[in-house]
């Protein structure tokens, strides 16, 4: 089997919808070359040895629809291509990105295959894509495969190029079926991401929004400031004052009173933070360390009880979860060290990477730790005796929920934290014994107030029921289920979409809109990318009141298109032989297939504009979730017909006039010999591109009188 090759011919990333699904995807061409002629089946030993590589294969239900379905397939015989796509899927699940859309489909040449699979990222799943190839091959030619080594390294480049799981929370609720906001990615790394397209959208940073104030945050980051403002207003805080040197720290202490909290005035994720500190050498000590962390440091009364923290977004408690502390428990023979691996680090909630919701423990980069190591008598390399207890972390370990135990005075004053400091999402930390019981019961505090802060706790808590906070910070934006869109036409078709793009721009302005306009003039090359990026830019104009993009085949098909879903898609006539001959589109079904993409995406309270005298197209419609309104410039073609005895719209020429139908009733809007376009009513073609027009405006609501208007005074430039 050593001359059995898998070659890439073409990658390509699919970044909107397209051909395949709504969702971005990989599109490879694949050529399996003399592997066509050894299915699955005929390869002695494969079956096993990719089984014994990814024995999770067993979940993919592939075409049986049940569990175990593709390896059924795999035993019956099927292709390198096939096994390639569910390879890759599952490799993408193992590296922590579950689920996805995946196809194989032959092309018109022998041995070469289209293989698209759901891409989260460009770089990961090109990256699962080419191990996959790899993984199959070593199957194939019996050559050993490291899935453990190459899940690893796909699960680092995940952490580092997906979003966070705040960020992706967020946007998760934001495009689910119930909001149908849409969300782009505005950088190729990293977590800012505008949710809503245009004059409506808002952006957000994690849990950070466009709303969130930089004097509120800054003030959030000063401890001592944000302290003495909730105190100002009745907020209850711990007593303390900033302090300048180590004996300084232990005059304030004596001052307030043992044990004492010693912290940066500016720090944060809880480095520096020392607590129950009791003798002036544990002062002094914690100050030296902790002005380390920041530009200075604070000594506060320690208040008794397990840390809280609560998230109010738009000023109310939507999660909170408790705090507990970690310990390990000697074995007379192990080191702290040893024991914190062995007990503590082995937990599945603890990792290096953001997904986890635990950090994992290290003695020699923790001084906190380390400290509370050193104040029990013992080293990082001690032995502590056979079930001797240590503490090794007092604070933190936000894992267990208990939203639904907090008192109502609590989550108030909470609440009042946030607003007083001026955040619209906060995460504020309290300390308390019972927060079932109002703070003034039992000297409780509010320690601290923060923005941006994370959300993995409330998502995936080690205890307790999980929280909708990305859905919370979704409605605090997008109140009373507003989807953050603005009107975007989507024009494809095989002739005439620059004119009917043009004249709807014309008429979205002429209605009062700032309308963003995108032609697609490209010349097709292998890697361009100049659609997406420029459609891109006017729907993250927020300028942008209205958008009108021209969708050339070409562009589907090496790009899908650059939004999610639109107002109105039109489709302005189809002539096959236009679209064949490239990116193996060969058939009249794969001409309607890429065509109806445009379709496809329409909303439902949105309306896709068909030609009626087309069959193709007439039969497109049933694919449209809002509403058909035809135009045709033969009033009496049967689809018109049909369509309007059902009550429905369309828009045709009668008696040389523009006729707006609706139901079996009509209005003219305009006559033929009025509209320069249209060569004064002589030509046929430009008369199609108006009633095109005119019913995307009027799928848009426009007024009769700005419609007329504006198909009058047009001229092609």
């Amino acid at each position: 089997m050593k001359t059995k090759d898998i070659k890439f011919l073409e990658i390509r990333y699919l970044r909107g919808p397209n051909i395949w699904t709504y969702r971005p995807v990989i599109e490879a061409i694949v050529d399996i070359g003399e592997l066509e002629d050894f299915p699955s089946n005929t390869i002695p030993g494969f079956v096993d040895r990719l089984k014994g590589f990814l024995p999770s294969l067993i979940e993919h239900r592939c075409s049986y629809g049940e569990r175990g379905g593709f390896l059924c397939r795999l035993e019956e015989g099927t292709w390198p291509a096939h096994i390639m796509e569910h390879v890759s899927l599952e490799l993408q699940n193992l590296a922590g990105m579950p689920g996805g859309f995946g196809k194989a489909r032959e092309t018109p040449v022998r041995g070469v295959y289209k293989v698209a699979i759901r891409a989260w990222h460009e770089e990961v799943t090109r990256a699962c894509l080419e191990a996959g190839r790899e993984l199959v091959l070593a199957a194939i030619k019996d050559t050993p495969f490291d899935v453990d080594a190459n899940v690893e390294r796909l699960r680092d480049m995940a952490e580092r190029k997906l979003l966070g799981p705040s960020t992706g929370c967020i946007v998760d609720a934001a495009t689910s079926k119930e909001r149908r906001i849409p969300a782009i990615r505005m950088l190729s790394t990293g977590n800012l991401v505008q949710l809503g397209y245009g004059v409506r959208s808002r952006r957000i940073w994690t849990a950070e929004t466009d709303r969130t104030s930089a004097i509120a945050e800054t003030i959030s980051r000063d401890k001592d400031l944000t302290k003495t403002l909730l105190q100002s207003c009745g907020v209850p805080v711990p007593e303390g004052r900033m302090v300048d040197s180590p004996a300084d720290a232990w005059d304030a202490a004596e001052d307030i009173g043992l044990p004492v909290v010693v912290k940066p005035c500016d720090g944060n994720h809880g480095r520096g933070v020392f607590t129950n500190l009791m003798t002036r050498d544990e002062v002094e000590a914690a100050y030296t360390a902790a002005i380390d962390e920041g530009s200075g440091v604070i000594v506060e009364r320690f208040v008794r009880g397990s840390e809280h923290r609560l998230l109010v977004v738009g000023g109310k408690l939507v999660a909170a979860a408790r705090g507990e502390t970690a310990s390990v428990v000697g074995d007379g023979h192990s080191t702290i060290n040893e024991l914190i691996d062995i007990q503590l680090n082995s937990d599945p909630r603890r990792g290096a990477h953001e997904e986890f919701p635990l950090d994992l423990i290290d003695l020699a980069h923790n001084m906190v730790s380390r400290h509370e190591v050193t104040r029990q008598g013992f080293t990082p390399d001690s032995v502590p005796a056979a079930g001797r207890e240590v503490l090794i972390v007092r604070t933190g370990n936000h894992t267990c929920d208990i939203t639904d135990e907090v008192h109502p005075s609590v989550a108030d004053v909470a609440s009042l934290a946030a607003r007083i400091v001026g955040l619209d999402i906060a995460g504020v930390d309290l300390v308390c014994e019972d927060i079932s019981r109002p703070l003034g019961e039992q000297r409780g505090a509010i320690v601290e107030v923060n923005a941006g802060p994370g959300l993995l706790m409330h998502i995936k808590p080690a205890n307790g029921e999980a929280r909708p906070v990305g859905k919370a910070i979704v409605e605090h934006l997008f109140p009373n289920g507003d989807d953050g869109r603005v009107p975007v036409v989507g024009v494809t078709g095989s002739y005439g979409k620059t004119t009917v793009c043009r004249l709807i721009a014309r008429l979205l302005t002429l209605s009062g809109k700032h309308t963003g306009l995108f032609l697609d003039r490209r010349q097709t090359e292998k890697g361009d990318c100049a659609t997406w990026k420029a459609t891109n830019r006017i729907l993250m104009n927020r300028a942008i009141e209205a958008a009108v993009f021209e969708n050339g085949s070409d562009s589907i098909l090496s790009e899908g298109l650059a939004y999610d879903r639109c107002q109105v898609g039109i489709v302005t006539n189809v002539d096959v032989e236009r679209h064949t001959g490239r990116y193996y589109i060969e058939t009249p079904e794969q001409v309607y297939n890429v065509l109806r993409t445009q379709i496809d995406i329409v909303l439902p309270k949105g309306a896709a504009v068909l030609n009626a005298k087309e069959a193709m197209l007439v039969e497109m419609s049933s694919l449209c979730d809002g509403e058909i309104i035809y135009f045709a410039l033969d009033p009496e073609l049967p689809a018109i017909t049909e369509h309007r005895e059902q009550g429905k719209r369309a828009v045709l020429v009668r008696y040389g006039q523009i006729m707006l139908a609706s139901g079996q009733g009509e209005t003219s809007l305009a006559k033929l010999k009025d509209i320069p376009l249209t060569e004064y009513g002589k030509s046929p073609q430009q008369i199609e591109n108006v009633l095109a027009a005119v019913a995307a405006a009027w799928a848009l609501g426009i007024s009769p009188d700005v419609m007329r208007t504006g198909i009058e005074t047009f001229f092609v430039e």
